[in-house]
């Protein structure tokens, strides 16, 4: 499979984002690619970019019909939509393989298989990133926007509960960003995942830090 691969599987997975919202978007896909990248160039080893590229862009591809109940699964659906996706290209099927083996094993959920490759765990890696940092926070905070809007009613409070007085929230708080957030990075296989896992986790916490300045909890007004 050609690198030049690359620009044709991004055009092919986006009819596929059309309906994502914000936090699985083609945009989440681009910055996954960008980052597995990153991680990839420092490796001594040998990595196959051109399956880690094309897997980042196909790993959210089953994310909308996910989040309507179409399917479980998004990450067992997109590898096997690969398959056929993939089979029209100029890929061989060794390298398809790998590409759905990467998809199958990109979720943190129990329920996933755990990557073996390196361009599995890279993947893996480079889209529980996008949980960390600034564009994480913001991520993060659209997933609770999401899950509100599936039960239709306030998954979590963006605050912190110890500024209210009286009757508190029964759901979580801002303390689920945190925690979504640590739970990733302590997930991470790579070495370069992990460095730049802690970089990000520097920013957040100065972020917390902030948040509760501004909002009074740090001096319980």
């Amino acid at each position: 499979m050609p690198s030049s691969i690359g620009p044709r599987i991004r055009e092919v997975s986006r009819p596929y984002y059309a309906e994502a919202l914000p936090a699985h978007d083609i945009f989440h896909a681009k910055r996954v690619r960008d980052v597995s990248v990153q991680l990839a160039a420092q490796h001594s080893e040998s990595i196959d970019r051109a399956v880690l590229t094309a897997a980042a862009w196909l790993h959210d591809i089953g994310r909308p019909l996910e989040r309507l109940g179409e399917i479980n699964d998004h990450g067992e659906w997109a590898a096997n939509e690969a398959t056929t996706l993939l089979a029209e290209e100029d890929v061989t099927p060794d390298q398809i393989s790998a590409i759905e083996h990467c998809l199958r094993t990109h979720s943190i959920r129990s329920s996933s298989p755990t990557p073996t490759t390196l361009e599995a765990k890279l993947l893996f890696d480079a889209d529980k990133l996008d949980a960390a940092g600034a564009v994480g926070l913001v991520r993060l905070a659209c997933i609770v926007g999401e899950r509100s809007g599936r039960a239709e009613d306030q998954y979590a409070v963006l605050d912190d509960a110890a500024t209210l007085d009286g009757d508190r929230p029964d759901g979580p708080d801002i303390d689920l960003l945190r925690e979504w957030a640590r739970e990733r990075l302590d997930a991470l296989y790579t070495s370069p995942g992990r460095r730049l896992g802690e970089s990000r986790w520097a920013f957040m916490e100065q972020f917390f830090a902030q948040f509760a300045h501004e909002t009074g909890a740090d001096t319980g007004t």
